[in-house]
């Protein structure tokens, strides 16, 4: 469940873009979450923003109280999701859109909470937004990364891509676009070591991004 080493696989210089990590493992709490488990489909396999089961469905924590959840999110949700907002906002003011970049990892055998239990997964996922990410913009990450040698499916095995709530399906100037390696091209997933591949991966993913962050501003 961890997206182990995306903070280097992705780096960006502070002058290329704002990068806003979440700073605890989404098993504390999941930004990528609806608040509220009504709204968030995910709630219904106990991993709604707060989860109490893990992958393969064991109790992870209790339920946690009105009070414990409030604490949670306060602490690490809503920070996140300020900074993203601020970091949006300041692209939509400079440039007049903005281009997020939702990055994330995902495991080369489907584990048990998964919806897509497809063994043949590709290198990388491209999640979209049906409102927020352009066919330009999808079909662009597919292409560069494929130049490159990388398999690419889109919106499989997860779909989506993060927008800031105060944005979400009401500004067609944000652009987001969910970008998921499979963890198999750059680390041991049974030690979580680094493989001799990561560098090159890691070189690739970030001239990727710098394209498609120039191709937004045109």
């Amino acid at each position: 469940m961890t997206d182990r080493y995306t903070d280097l696989l992705f780096a960006q210089a502070p002058d290329d873009a704002c990068t806003v990590l979440y700073p605890v493992s989404r098993l504390i709490v999941d930004p990528e979450r609806f608040v509220l488990d009504s709204e968030e489909p995910m709630a219904a396999c106990g991993m709604g923003v707060i989860y109490t089961l893990t992958s393969d469905g064991q109790p992870l924590r209790h339920p946690p109280s009105s009070s414990q959840r409030a604490a949670l999110l306060e602490r690490f949700y809503k920070p996140h999701h300020r900074a993203l907002t601020t970091a949006v906002s300041a692209a939509l003011s400079e440039h007049d859109s903005a281009l997020v970049i939702d990055c994330h990892s995902f495991p080369a055998r489907p584990l048990p909470y998964e919806l897509d239990k497809t063994s043949d997964r590709r290198d990388i996922c491209i999640g979209t937004d049906s409102f927020h990410t352009p066919l330009w913009l999808s079909q662009a990450a597919s292409r560069l990364f494929e130049q490159r040698g990388f398999t690419v499916a889109t919106d499989r095995p997860f779909a989506g891509a993060l927008v800031p709530r105060a944005y979400y399906h009401r500004d067609s100037q944000v652009h987001a676009l969910m970008i998921e390696l499979n963890r198999s091209l750059y680390m041991c997933e049974d030690d979580g070591g680094q493989s001799n591949q990561f560098g090159d991966v890691m070189g690739s993913v970030h001239r990727i991004c710098r394209e498609l962050m120039a191709l937004s501003k045109r």
